[in-house]
């Protein structure tokens, strides 16, 4: 059974409301962009790339071992968390080392963690 969602029974606008949120409410490309950044924390396996990275700086195949991954299927993921400016790399002779971008990515991903386990 499906609770009911309560709806308003008057048909008054609060025009000032409708001001002050309109006034404040981000453009519609930053919404875009928003919706689209956040479409990368829709895979577990790029979260836990995310988790691993916040604990050290890794090279592919040590997240590939730790994930119990393919390098070609971490290799993608970090692609795509690259192209979105979740992660960065850095060279070191022939090996790459892969961190997160800053510290907001992963206050993002902990905070809706703390989110879903709170309930």
């Amino acid at each position: 059974m499906t609770k009911d969602i309560p709806v308003c029974n008057c048909n008054e606008i609060h025009e000032d409301v409708l001001k002050n949120v309109k006034n404040d409410l981000p453009k519609d490309n930053c919404l875009l962009n928003l919706a689209d950044f956040f479409k990368v924390f829709g895979d577990s396996t790029r979260i836990k790339i995310i988790y691993a990275l916040y604990e050290s700086e890794m090279c592919v195949c040590d997240i590939a071992e730790l994930l119990d991954m393919t390098q070609s299927a971490i290799s993608h993921q970090l692609r795509t968390l690259k192209d979105k400016g979740v992660v960065k790399y850095r060279k070191e002779g022939r090996t790459v080392f892969y961190s997160l971008d800053d510290e907001h990515i992963y206050e993002i991903l902990n905070s809706g963690l703390t989110h879903i386990c709170h309930k």
